[in-house]
């Protein structure tokens, strides 16, 4: 289960960024996406389309890792939070809900086209000073 704090902080925030890299080695690449946290799931909710190089890279090695900060100067307040996951393209019965759960968050985006991607997480390591210089958090499916 994975810890409410860790919940509740990838609730407040709505970006991420999510590095990818391709099946036969070659330079990394990272796209900053907003997302939806789907509980049901215990993974992230995106938008993209198929034609850029981070969706070509998902379709290419699924294996992804990516974080959601939070920007301070103030060495007490830093928070954030690393993952692991395996990203997918929604499809059939699976667009739809993951689809409604992103619009219900971001009801502007039905004017965007492009596909929907669910990040399965594998691993979570959430960094919150606040708890303690350098506190983290774990948690692994």
């Amino acid at each position: 289960m994975i810890d409410q704090r860790i919940l509740d902080f990838i609730g407040e925030h709505h970006v991420l960024t999510v590095a990818c890299v391709p099946q036969a080695g070659g330079m990394p690449w990272c796209a900053n996406a907003f997302y939806v946290y789907d509980p049901q799931e215990e993974g992230f909710i995106i938008t993209s389309e198929e034609k850029t190089l981070h969706a070509q890279l998902f379709l290419e090695n699924p294996q992804v890792a990516g974080s959601v900060v939070l920007e301070t100067e103030q060495v007490g307040k830093i928070q954030g939070l690393q993952f692991t996951g395996t990203v997918r393209r929604c499809d059939g019965g699976l667009f739809d809900r993951c689809r409604l759960l992103y619009l219900k968050r971001f009801p502007y985006a039905v004017f965007k086209g492009g596909e929907v991607w669910q990040i399965k997480l594998d691993s979570l390591k959430f960094t919150d000073n606040r708890l303690g210089f350098g506190k983290k958090l774990h948690w692994t499916r």
